[in-house]
């Protein structure tokens, strides 16, 4: 049986800053995304992400690497379905870290529930300028349908989501939504994550 997440909101940050900011803001949950960084770089930054973490009550999920958060004891660590060819999905239950899982598909959320994952992410729901997407928007339909399907895991909507669109998503089934741009590209994301905490308040479907 899933555990439920201890957030309707997850901001996805790329540096260990915005975990004492959006924490210290009422974020619950963060998903520390790193790219293109040395060894050393990384490392610290996740560390750096830990000691925020704990410091606000924030539950860390750390996207990719999966050894270090084998190494580091991170609470989460989120693969896309390239990095289940490699992942050693054995390791990471053993070191009793929570795994989560991006889908853009039926093949993929097969694929994804196949390895029994605490969370299913599914996107984009809307268009998303964050990066280039092979795949059209998912839209609140299809994340009624996900939610039937996985039943009691949690579900993550993401892609395009914004303050506004939030609401919609947990009414169609998602137990919880998540973003980038609507977080840490905003003027004032404290506020944000507060805005967003008062407009999912109550909005869950489960």
């Amino acid at each position: 049986m899933s555990a439920p997440l201890p957030s309707r909101i997850y901001p996805v940050v790329d540096s260990a800053q915005w975990v004492a900011r959006l924490g210290q803001a009422g974020a619950r949950l963060i998903q520390l995304r790193l790219k293109d960084r040395t060894a050393d770089a990384l490392r610290h930054e996740i560390r750096e992400g830990i000691r925020h973490a704990r410091a606000h009550g924030v539950t860390l999920v750390l996207n990719d690497y999966w050894q270090a958060a084998i190494e580091e004891g991170m609470d989460y660590i989120h693969l896309g379905q390239e990095d289940l060819d490699t992942a050693d999905l054995s390791a990471i239950r053993a070191a009793g870290i929570r795994l989560g899982v991006s889908t853009h598909d039926e093949h993929e959320l097969e694929r994804a529930l196949s390895v029994a994952p605490d969370y299913v992410a599914l996107g984009p729901v809307w268009p998303t300028t964050l990066k280039k997407m092979p795949w059209a928007p998912q839209g609140t339909a299809r994340l009624t349908v996900w939610k039937q399907r996985i039943g009691a895991i949690p579900l993550v909507a993401i892609g395009g989501v914004t303050l506004a669109r939030a609401p919609l998503c947990l009414a169609a089934g998602a137990d919880c939504v998540s973003a980038v741009s609507d977080f840490i590209r905003m003027p004032d994301p404290e506020a944000q994550v507060r805005a967003w905490l008062a407009a999912t308040v109550g909005s869950a479907t489960v």
